[in-house]
């Protein structure tokens, strides 16, 4: 039967009101970032007086923000590759042998989740500091440091998510694999890794995005050297003054990256979350 015509309206109503919430603040984002600052400061206008793109050029001489841009992804990219080689291999045991501890072993990994990223900070920080004293390594400081900071956050949940992935690829294929003379590591290349393609790139985009956009250990664990765009674009925010314009200009700049590979990766991403959910 077709649906009422008053439930047509009223979800088109609301998918309207919805999309506008959504747009409305992208609308305001990029409208100051091509506004004058005096007209981003004073009195909010929908439509600019002037349309100018200094603020796009400025951004790179206000702040280092090519710097910062470098050090992101350098610190995210790693962050990502690190996330992806082991939580495959992990989640490629777990899936495929029984081992002591194994359940004990998932629901330790599935529990980190469980505890604010907050409760971490200390320790992670003494735990550097006493490190570099002892050996002389730069952890703290460093983007070696960072990016094994968000490896703590991204790894458990990427293994987690692969574990469910794996369980989803028939084993007969891995049988098969190794009748034809593929060892362990074979099959797991040759044969399941390409099947688990989506699953593997649903847990690089998750670790990417965790990485990119992580202010709070971004901003205690570097230094000027290192910093990242997350922390860097508090740069424009000067004791006498605070360019809105910029700051607006930079947020659209930091997130073309991120907007991109999703609009890339995204049906990747979908058969990745949703693979394994029924079985």
């Amino acid at each position: 039967m077709a649906p009422p015509r008053s439930f047509l309206w009223s979800r088109r109503i609301f998918l309207t009101l919805l999309t506008g919430f959504v747009l409305l603040p992208v609308y305001v984002m990029v409208s100051s970032s091509l506004k004058p600052l005096a007209d981003v400061t004073d009195k909010f206008r929908w439509l600019p007086s002037e349309l100018t793109i200094r603020p796009y050029i400025d951004i790179w001489s206000t702040v280092p923000l090519a710097r910062y841009f470098v050090n992101s992804l350098i610190v995210a990219g790693s962050a990502t590759i690190c996330s992806v080689v082991i939580a495959v291999f992990a989640a490629y045991a777990v899936s495929r042998y029984d081992f002591r501890g194994k359940r004990v072993f998932t629901v330790t990994v599935l529990s980190t989740q469980m505890f604010p990223g907050i409760l971490f900070l200390l320790p992670l920080f003494l735990i550097y500091i006493n490190i570099g004293n002892a050996t002389g390594i730069a952890l703290f400081g460093s983007r070696a440091g960072l990016i094994l900071t968000y490896l703590t956050f991204s790894l458990p949940f990427s293994i987690w998510m692969l574990i469910g992935y794996f369980d989803s690829v028939p084993r007969d294929l891995d049988e098969a694999a190794l009748v034809d003379g593929c060892g362990p590591l074979g099959a797991l290349f040759r044969v399941v890794v390409p099947a688990a393609v989506p699953g593997i790139v649903a847990v690089a985009v998750y670790a990417f995005m965790t990485a990119w956009g992580e202010v709070l250990f971004a901003s205690v664990m570097t230094n000027d050297t290192t910093r990242t765009l997350a922390v860097g674009l508090q740069g424009y925010s000067t004791l006498y003054d605070v360019y809105w314009n910029q700051i607006m200009a930079a947020s659209l700049v930091v997130s073309v990256p991120v907007v991109a590979g999703f609009l890339l990766l995204q049906r990747y991403l979908v058969t990745g979350l949703t693979a394994g959910a029924v079985k």
